[in-house]
């Protein structure tokens, strides 16, 4: 089934603040969890704010090097309970893992 670059917009940013909540929060563990090329992870991460989700990047303590993970800390208007009801569907409209 065919959906539309909107809608597949819409989901990966679903489907990313999923896995950033579940624990798969950096670039390199979006990257090999789902095979999303490492431009297209950032930049749906970077987008999430444009559906009111806020993510946000934690250091690690003592590093510099950029280390660390992405925290989902506000859903805005997105219902959690239908996105983990829907996550397989989202996950096979989208050909991910």
């Amino acid at each position: 089934m065919s959906i539309s670059k909107t809608k597949s917009s819409f989901y990966r940013r679903l489907y990313v603040a999923h896995l950033i909540d579940t624990g798969v929060s950096s670039v390199p563990a979006i990257i090999e969890f789902s095979g999303m090329p490492r431009r297209t992870a950032q930049d749906t991460i970077k987008n999430l704010a444009e559906l009111d989700i806020i993510c946000e990047f934690e250091q690690t303590q003592g590093e510099r090097n950029h280390s660390g993970h992405y925290v989902i800390r506000d859903w805005g208007a997105i219902n959690q309970t239908w996105l983990k009801q829907h996550i397989a569907e989202i996950r096979g409209l989208l050909d991910y893992p």
